[in-house]
C-alpha cells in the first residue's frame, strides 16, 4: 500500500474549507495540518471548523512555520488571497520547508504577467528546494485558458479566440465579493475601481499571457473594461446582501491585440444569484481558425466547486512534476481522481 499523501490546508474560508472537506473524502490522502487566519477558528478541531460531526485530530493554528515543521507534509494547499504580493511570502515559507504548493491565487496562474521578478524568484527557490509551485482554479486555470488551449489542439490554424463565462458568484466568500464590488452602491463601485479596491475579475492578464505564450503569439497590448451589474431585486448569499439598486457583480471584458487586430477576447459578467433576474449561466468558447470551433456548456461549470476540485485533483500531478514554478499548460491534462491518490502518485 502506497504511503498516504500528507497535505496542509492554509486558509479556511469558503474555498479552503471546501478543499478540506474534499480531502477528507479522498482515499490515500490525509490532512496533516491546518492554518487559519480567522481568530474564531484558531485552536479548534478542523472538523468543528468545517461544520462536521467528527473530530479530525487536526487543530487549526495561526503559526505556519510550526505547522509546516511538525506536519512533515508533501504539499500545501493555499487559499488565502488572489494577489502575488500577498501570497508570495506564504509560498516562500512553504517552499523553504520542502513543500510543494498549489494555490488558487488567481495571479499565480501566470505570475509573469504582472509580477515577473517575483515569479522568477519563486521559480528559482522552488528549483533549489526540489519542489513544485502551481497556481490553478476554475478561472484562471481552466475555463478561459486551459480549456481553450486544449480545443486549439485540433486546429491547423487559429486567427481569433473569444471566451465568455457567465457565472454565479454565490459560492465564493468575502474576498471575492470585495474585489468584485458586490453589495456596493454604484458610486462606491466607481470609487473602488478608481482606488483599486474593486478590480473585477482577477486573471484576465494571466489567462491571455498563458494562451499567447502557449500558442506562440506576441501580444502588443491588452485593454480592459469593467462595468457594474446593477440589481433591480434583493439578492442574498451567506456572504453578502445586495439591495435593489446596488451592485450584484461586474461585467469585465479584456481584449488582446496582435498587429493591430483583436486576437483574444475574454468576457466575464459575473454576479451573485443571476437567476433572480432570469440570467442563465454558461461557458462559451469560439475559435476562428481551421476548423472553426464553437463550444457551449450550460449552465456554467460551478466556480466554487470547480476551483475546489481542480486544486485537490492536481495534487498528484504537482508532486510528480519537475521542480519550479509551473503553469497548468506545463502539466498533464487535469482529471477527476477517483481512486487512491497516493497510488496514482510516483513521487519525485
Amino acid at each position: 500500500m502506497a504511503q498516504k499523501i500528507k497535505v496542509i490546508q492554509w486558509g479556511l474560508g469558503a474555498m479552503g474549507a471546501g478543499m478540506a472537506r474534499m480531502l477528507l473524502e479522498k482515499e490515500g490522502i490525509e490532512i496533516a495540518g491546518a492554518i487559519a487566519t480567522n481568530p474564531i477558528k484558531i485552536g479548534k478541531d478542523l472538523g468543528e471548523v468545517l461544520g462536521l460531526n467528527v473530530k479530525t485530530g487536526v487543530i487549526c493554528s495561526n503559526d505556519p512555520g510550526r505547522v509546516m515543521t511538525e506536519a512533515k507534509a508533501d504539499v500545501l494547499l493555499l487559499a488565502t488571497s488572489s494577489f502575488v504580493p500577498e501570497v508570495a511570502p506564504q509560498i516562500k515559507t512553504a517552499v523553504e520547508h520542502g513543500l510543494n504548493v498549489i494555490t488558487i491565487a488567481e495571479q499565480l496562474a501566470y505570475p509573469w504577467a504582472a509580477h515577473p521578478e517575483t515569479a522568477d524568484e519563486l521559480d528559482a527557490l522552488a528549483r533549489k528546494h526540489g519542489v513544485t509551485v502551481l497556481g490553478t482554479g476554475i478561472n484562471p486555470g481552466f475555463v478561459l485558458d486551459v480549456l481553450i488551449l486544449a480545443l486549439t489542439g485540433t486546429c491547423i490554424n487559429v486567427s481569433k479566440i473569444k471566451g465568455t463565462r457567465i457565472n454565479d458568484l454565490s459560492q465564493f466568500g468575502t474576498t471575492v465579493m470585495r474585489t468584485q464590488g458586490v453589495g456596493t452602491t454604484p458610486a462606491e463601485f466607481e470609487k473602488g475601481l478608481a482606488d483599486g479596491t474593486i478590480v473585477g475579475h482577477i486573471g484576465f492578464d494571466e489567462s491571455i499571457r498563458l494562451i499567447a505564450k502557449t500558442l506562440g503569439w506576441r501580444i502588443d497590448r491588452v485593454e480592459q473594461t469593467r462595468e457594474p451589474i446593477i440589481s433591480s431585486v434583493y439578492r442574498e448569499t451567506p456572504f453578502v446582501k445586495v439591495q435593489p439598486g446596488n451592485v450584484a457583480g461586474c461585467r469585465h471584458t479584456a481584449r488582446a491585440y496582435r498587429d493591430g487586430e483583436v486576437v483574444i477576447e475574454l468576457v466575464h459578467p459575473q454576479q451573485v444569484r443571476p437567476e433572480a433576474e432570469g440570467v442563465e449561466t454558461g461557458d462559451y468558447i469560439e475559435i476562428t481558425g481551421t476548423p472553426d470551433i464553437r463550444m457551449a456548456i450550460q449552465p456554467e461549470i460551478p466556480g466554487g466547486t470547480g476551483t475546489i476540485a481542480i486544486a485537490v485533483n492536481m495534487i498528484p500531478r504537482v508532486i510528480d512534476a519537475a521542480p519550479g514554478l509551473l503553469t497548468m499548460s506545463d502539466l498533464p491534462v487535469p482529471s477527476a481522481l477517483l481512486g487512491d491518490l497516493a497510488a496514482m502518485c510516483r513521487r519525485k
